[in-house]
């Protein structure tokens, strides 16, 4: 009974979760297409619909079709949803943002394109469980807690990742009383996957099996309850700053009524004279508002609108970015942060950028030049 009353609460739970950030994604996907960000929100919400789904499935066949919650079957089926789960849950730590140096998984992961990295850890993780569940289906002594033992590496260091992410992420945003609810993530996903590959016959005394099973049944909800509780107070803090950013789109409107004022105070020279004090005064404000709005790029983005100015009319992104030796991802972030100094938005965002870097000089930083 406490199995199917997991089954149902994560399944519900997960599943309306998950439709709730994927309409939340596509929302800022409108908003701003190339947002490192935004992917993030795809592959949490993706990592959650697995937890729902896998729980729906589950569900069903042994509420509906009769299956024993320790059926072989459904226990691969688990690892396989795990090991889905852990997979979205990997791609989308790249997107939670913080400043400092990135732990090992994460550089691991920006090392690769998404679809690298998706057909690397298919392959390996595919060969290891064909293995393994080849292994342990005609061999009874393999008991279900060994089968997950396969799960058991990518989960404690996918645990141990998002932990270390987090608390930066919220460290960044002044949230250190995060901390608390990070490392007690932390702790029930440990106790989730003990309690996997613990066999009950090795119980200890001291706890009951019945205890042991209520135990297992409530840390499985809550480290699912928890994980949704932080990633959408991260949510929220990251829409909290992308509004923030928005705010910074005013300075668009600022160049524009620069070049209006610009235009009325040839006007007024040419028409009177005797506004020339007034004109003076505007002209020292319109200079004033142009050296507080100057663009300030990093040496690494002007290398990289150096050489979209070069070679961005005859080569895609991707191509530029091998050519840099980065990887895909690394070159998006440097566009969008680019884009985002710039104040630049929309499909032809390429366009404008190379237009940029040609009228501002930025081609003295290629260094790519054309075949």
């Amino acid at each position: 009974m406490q199995v199917i009353l997991e089954y149902a609460i994560t399944a519900i739970v997960c599943l309306i979760t998950a439709i709730v950030i994927q309409r939340i994604y596509k929302k800022e996907k409108k908003n701003d297409t190339e947002a490192p960000g935004v992917n993030g929100i795809m592959w949490f919400g993706l990592a959650i619909f697995v937890w729902g789904i896998g729980a729906l499935l589950s569900l069903i066949v042994v509420s509906g079709f009769g299956w024993a919650p320790t059926d072989k079957f459904l226990i691969y089926f688990g690892v396989l949803i795990s090991l889905l789960n852990s997979l979205f849950i990997l791609l989308s730590l790249p997107s939670i943002a913080y400043t400092g140096r990135r732990n090992i998984v994460i550089r691991l992961v920006e090392r690769f394109s998404e679809r690298e990295f998706i057909s690397i850890y298919l392959g390996i993780m595919g060969m290891l469980t064909f293995v393994f569940f080849t292994a342990s289906f005609t061999n009874s002594a393999i008991s279900n807690s060994l089968i997950w033992l396969i799960d058991i590496p990518i989960s404690i260091v996918v645990a141990f990742a998002l932990l270390n992410a987090l608390n930066k992420a919220f460290n960044n945003r002044n949230m250190r009383f995060m901390v608390l609810p990070c490392f007690a993530l932390f702790v029930l996903i440990v106790i989730a996957v003990t309690h996997r590959i613990i066999p009950e016959e090795r119980i200890p005394i001291i706890i009951s099996k019945a205890s042991w099973v209520t135990l297992g049944t409530v840390t499985a909800i809550s480290f699912k309850f928890l994980f949704i509780l932080l990633f959408s107070i991260l949510l929220y803090s990251w829409k909290f700053l992308s509004e923030k950013e928005q705010k910074q789109s005013r300075l668009d409107e600022v160049l524009v009524e620069n070049g209006k004022l610009e235009q009325e105070n040839s006007k007024l020279k040419i028409a009177n004279s005797s506004h020339l004090d007034t004109i003076l005064r505007l002209t020292n404000d319109l200079e004033t508002l142009t050296e507080n709005t100057k663009i300030e790029l990093s040496e690494r983005q002007k290398e990289v609108l150096g050489n979209l100015g070069a070679l961005g009319a005859e080569k895609s992104y991707t191509e530029i970015a091998e050519a840099m030796h980065i990887s895909v991802d690394g070159f998006q972030t440097h566009i969008h942060q680019i884009k985002k100094a710039l104040h630049i938005k929309g499909s032809a965002g390429k366009n404008q950028l190379i237009q940029y870097a040609i009228e501002n000089d930025m081609l003295r930083y290629a260094t790519l030049t054309l075949d």
